[in-house]
């Protein structure tokens, strides 16, 4: 069969447990639901760092976040480590790609001198794009926050419409669904897909929400009863674990969570998605409108979660629990794929690229530690094992200006289908736990003396997986 089409889309900061038809009976996602009925989701992806860049270097490359010097969030510039998967599929099997949204592999800032004890300050530019990454179409909108001028496709695509960014965002109610970043995603998504192309093409599609602040379209927001929302996953006991890791990079400090704020939130985040949702409804119809749905792959995740109050913390950083490395992955084919199909498979968001290459007919290098979900997809393999294990990490990879001169955070998670380990490294602080019994993670048994075999086996399992995610790179004269 040719390569299908790729409508891959990718949200930012949103959980796993976010999806109607995935067990949440409180979030409206119909299209999702939809999606999920016409393809495989998995129950248990993860990314591979929880915080934006490490993670997008990631699954855009096929390879983990320190393999391609992809660590730091918010970069000056890529590092070139890789090569990204839109550029493959476009010189190897003939694509035409494009990209509406946040690409985010370098920050959308550039330091500039300003005489200061901290040496530089920021200053909002437009993100310094890859030297190639194979998108021919580009429509870069990294955030509806900040005014990139006429390098921000969102103000552009706004001003054509009659309206004025920085006056909706001056405006008292949030800016309206019709003028939402997410829309402006939707719509020039459709706009390439309904053009003629003369192989396959890939589109991403990268909204910034549900990204904070959770600030959704008021008529959204007003479909959520905030009373009937659940608590974040709290106990007492979290205000000391996590003052014990304090000193691991956060981009919150730990509190008792304010009940009615935090449903307040909840109802916010989920309206958020609830826009998203309709936007992938709108994509999908475009699809069936131009006869492409059974020929095109459409991908739904996301680069990593959000803790939405979960053990006293919001937002990310060096922490690896569900809420933040457990993300969304849905894949949906008709005329290749099964449908109405959910996986327990373990699976990290570096099988992307090896499921694209091989669906693109392309080979796959030894070399790449991500496997092909494509047997998964089609129904040739055991619907729920595919990895011994899953890894996330986090090195240096978010901290603020003001503490720019200190090395960071560093932290590597492993998990298997019962246990996650994590090391937090150079402060011999840990987390072991045990998900059967202890699902939402309150119980850590790094001290835990009747763990300790446990623990020992994790440790040196980490220890290989974090051998063998290195790049050891070719040799012209040893080859072998």
């Amino acid at each position: 069969m040719n390569p299908p089409n790729i409508l891959w889309i990718c949200t930012d900061q949103q959980r796993w447990d976010t999806i109607g038809a995935l067990g949440n009976p409180y979030v409206q996602t119909p299209h999702l639901d939809q999606l999920c009925a016409e393809g495989v989701a998995f129950g248990r992806a993860y990314c591979q760092s929880p915080i934006c860049t490490p993670s997008r270097s990631s699954f855009l490359t096929g390879f983990y976040p320190s393999t391609v010097h992809g660590c730091r969030n918010d970069n000056d510039a890529w590092s070139e480590g890789a090569e990204l998967i839109p550029k493959t599929l476009r010189d190897q099997a003939g694509y035409d790609c494009g990209l509406v949204g946040k690409l985010h592999l370098a920050g959308a800032y550039q330091h500039v001198k300003s005489g200061t004890q901290e040496g530089s300050d920021r200053v909002f530019a437009s993100e310094r794009r890859p030297r190639d990454d194979g998108y021919r179409v580009f429509h870069w909108s990294h955030s509806p926050y900040d005014d990139w001028g006429d390098q921000h496709a969102y103000r552009v695509w706004l001003e054509e419409k009659g309206e004025n960014l920085v006056a909706l965002r001056a405006a008292q109610d949030p800016i309206p669904a019709e003028y939402h970043q997410t829309t402006f995603c939707a719509d020039k998504a459709i706009e390439f897909m309904r053009r003629e192309h003369a192989g396959p093409w890939l589109m991403s599609v990268n909204p910034f929400d549900p990204h904070t602040p959770f600030d959704p379209p008021t008529d959204y927001r007003a479909r959520f009863d905030v009373a009937s929302l659940p608590e974040p996953l709290f106990h007492e006991s979290d205000l000391q674990a996590q003052a014990a890791l304090e000193a691991m990079d956060f981009q919150t400090s730990v509190q008792r969570p304010d009940l009615i704020l935090a449903r307040e939130n909840r109802a916010a985040y989920y309206a958020m998605i609830a826009l998203i949702d309709e936007n992938v409804g709108r994509m999908l119809q475009a699809l069936e409108e131009t006869g492409q749905r059974e020929n095109t792959l459409v991908i739904f995740m996301s680069d990593h979660g959000e803790m939405l109050g979960d053990h006293g913390l919001w937002r990310k950083g060096c922490r690896f629990y569900e809420g933040l490395v457990r993300v969304p992955l849905i894949l949906s084919c008709p005329a290749r794929f099964q449908a109405g199909v959910v996986s327990d498979a373990l699976v990290e968001l570096v099988d992307l690229v090896p499921t694209l290459r091989e669906l693109a007919d392309l080979s796959i290098p030894d070399h790449m530690p991500g496997h092909s979900l494509v047997s998964f997809l089609t129904g040739d393999s055991e619907l729920n094992s595919h990895r011994e294990y899953v890894r996330s990490e986090f090195y240096s990879s978010w901290q603020s200006r003001k503490d720019s001169g200190r090395r960071g955070s560093y932290g590597t998670m492993i998990r298997t289908n019962q246990h996650k380990l994590v090391n937090y490294h150079g402060h011999q602080l840990g987390e072991l736990f045990d998900l059967e019994q202890d699902p939402h993670e309150f119980r850590n048994l790094w001290h835990d003396p009747d763990s300790a075999e446990v623990r020992f086996c994790l440790m040196q399992m980490s220890f290989d997986a974090l051998a063998f995610a290195v790049d050891p790179g070719t040799s012209q004269l040893f080859p072998y």
